[in-house]
């Protein structure tokens, strides 16, 4: 797998935000199908995603579903520490199982892991696709600026 992963590989990643309302749930998702649809017909093969409650578990379910027809495409988990590996949320073990790679970024939780995560993201991506609702503070605000200062493409889907 680590060949698939050469400079051939286009990759996507998301981030967002962990409360998502439920009525903005279904069109979240849609929006969410519909970009993940867009980069697989523009050339993505590779989707990291950082496995938080909300926008991220969406885009990992929505990229299991895709691989589903699509068995070249891989789904990376990206976490942030070890202890994050025991989430109560019903999705994240059966979207874990469909991972073909999980990325722990810290052994133990320390303030930075969080950051140290989406830079990993950020940085492995050429497109990022952002559920934002324009807040400026918190990590999913933090991560569209490194997006921004590493020249990285961003999509928007805007809650």
């Amino acid at each position: 797998m680590e060949a698939q992963m050469g400079m051939q590989t286009k990759t996507c990643c998301v981030t967002g935000h962990r409360n998502i309302s439920d009525q903005q749930l279904p069109l979240v998702k849609q929006q969410l199908q519909e970009a993940v649809q867009q980069a697989i017909a523009d050339g993505y093969t590779r989707f990291l995603s950082g496995f938080a409650n909300g926008a991220d578990l969406i885009f990992a379910a929505v990229v299991a579903d895709a691989k589903a027809q699509n068995p070249e495409l891989l789904l990376e988990a990206a976490i942030p520490y070890e202890g994050r590996l025991n989430s109560k949320h019903a999705d994240f073990y059966p979207l874990l199982q469909t991972c073909d790679r999980v990325y722990v970024a810290c052994e133990q939780y320390v303030p930075s892991c969080f950051m140290k995560r989406n830079r990993y993201m950020v940085e492995a991506s050429q497109r990022i696709i952002a559920v934002y609702d324009g807040r400026k503070s918190g990590g999913t605000f933090h991560t569209i600026r490194y997006a921004h200062k590493l020249e990285r493409e961003i999509q928007f889907i805007r809650i």
